[in-house]
C-alpha cells in the first residue's frame, strides 16, 4: 500500500507542478487543489485501488459521501468535485487514464445566497470616523479599508500589493488577480488621501520588505490573516463587522446601482466570466424592490392610504424619495 500511495502522490505532484508553472495558479489555489485531491486519495486507499486508472464513478461517489460526512457545505462539495474533474482531465491528456470518472457526476445544489454587503451609510460610519493620527498602524488600516472599497480588491490582491503598483499622480494601481492576470484600476480621491498618509508614515517604520505596500509592526508584509483581523478590529469599534470580501461586494453593488453597467463592473472586479458578476444584479434588484415598495401606489399591503399620508400627493415625500435613491 505504501508503494501505491507513492505512485498516487507522484502523479499529484506532477499535476500541481503543471498548475504552478503552466497555468500559473496562485499558491492558495494550488493548496486548495492539493487538499481536494488528498480527499480522493484517502478513498482510493480505503477501497484498495493502486492507480488513478482504477478510479470509477462509484469511487467518486464514495469520496463525495465521505466529504459530506465531514459536514462540508454543498458549495464546498461543488468546488471539490470541480477540482477532481479538472485533475482527471489532465490525466486524460497525459494518457494516465482512459476516461474521466467525474464526468456526469452531479454536485449537490447549494442554496442561493447573496453576498453580504453594506449600505453607503454603514461604510461611511467606519471610514469617516476619526483615527489616531499618531498611530501608524491606524493610518495603515484606514488606507487598507479605503483602498479595498475604492477598487473592489480581493483579499489576496490587497495583501500582494507593492509600493510600485500605486501611481498617486495618475490615481491608479496595477493589481495582479487570479491566474496572474493584471488589471489597472482607478483609485478614488479619499483612498488616495489615505494611501498618501500611509506612505508618509511607512518610511519611519522598520521595514524588512522594501516592496510590500502594507507591512506589520515587525516590518514584514502584512498577510491575509493579519488584514482580516485588523479590519475586524477597526470596524468593531464602530459597531460594524467588516471584512475585505464584504467591502468588495459593497463596491460592486454600489457601482451597479449607480451605473447599471454590468460589463464595467465585471472588468473592475477582474471576473473572467460575466456570469460571476451577475450575482450583483440580484443585489441591485433588492435595492430596486425597496424603492418600488416606497414609490408604487399599490405596492404596499395598504392599497388605499389616507390622502394625508399618500406619497404621491406630497411633493416633499417625492423629493425625499429622490434624495434616498441618489444617496443609495
Amino acid at each position: 500500500m505504501a508503494n501505491s500511495n507513492a505512485h498516487l502522490n507522484q502523479v499529484v505532484k506532477q499535476y500541481l507542478h503543471y498548475l504552478t508553472y503552466n497555468k500559473r495558479y496562485s499558491s492558495n489555489t494550488i493548496d486548495a487543489y492539493r487538499r481536494d485531491i488528498e480527499r480522493l486519495i484517502d478513498t482510493l486507499e480505503r477501497l484498495g485501488h493502486d492507480t488513478w486508472a482504477d478510479t470509477q464513478s462509484d469511487t467518486i461517489r464514495a469520496a463525495m459521501i465521505a466529504a459530506r460526512k465531514t459536514n462540508l457545505a454543498p458549495k464546498s462539495i461543488q468546488r471539490i468535485l470541480s477540482s477532481w474533474r479538472s485533475f482527471f482531465t489532465y490525466l486524460l491528456q497525459q494518457h494516465l487514464v482512459k476516461h474521466n470518472p467525474v464526468a456526469g457526476i452531479q454536485a449537490p445544489k447549494a442554496p442561493h445566497k447573496l453576498p453580504n454587503s453594506l449600505d453607503p451609510d454603514q461604510i461611511n460610519q467606519v471610514l469617516s470616523a476619526p483615527i489616531d493620527s499618531d498611530d501608524p498602524m491606524a493610518i495603515r488600516d484606514q488606507a487598507m479599508v479605503e483602498l479595498t472599497y475604492s477598487c473592489g480588491l480581493r483579499l489576496a490582491e490587497l495583501a500582494s500589493l507593492n509600493v510600485f503598483d500605486i501611481d498617486i499622480t495618475d490615481a491608479s494601481l496595477i493589481v495582479t488577480g487570479k491566474g496572474n492576470k493584471t488589471r489597472q484600476l482607478p483609485i478614488g480621491r479619499k483612498a488616495i488621501v489615505a494611501i498618501t498618509s500611509w506612505l508618509q508614515q511607512r518610511p519611519q517604520l522598520k521595514c524588512l520588505d522594501a516592496n510590500a505596500l502594507f507591512i506589520n509592526h515587525r516590518g514584514h508584509r502584512l498577510g491575509v490573516r493579519g488584514i482580516q483581523m485588523r479590519m475586524a478590529n477597526m470596524s468593531a469599534h464602530h459597531g460594524q463587522h467588516i471584512h475585505p470580501h464584504m467591502l468588495r461586494h459593497s463596491f460592486a453593488s454600489h457601482l451597479l446601482q449607480s451605473s447599471g453597467d454590468l460589463r464595467a463592473v465585471q472588468e473592475l472586479l477582474g471576473h473572467s466570466n460575466i456570469s460571476t458578476t451577475q450575482v450583483y444584479t440580484h443585489l441591485d434588484y433588492q435595492h430596486l424592490a425597496k424603492v418600488y415598495d416606497l414609490a408604487h401606489p399599490r405596492a404596499s399591503a395598504d392599497t388605499d392610504p389616507p390622502a394625508s399620508s399618500s406619497a404621491y400627493s406630497s411633493v416633499q415625500t417625492k423629493a425625499q424619495l429622490k434624495e434616498k435613491i441618489n444617496h443609495d
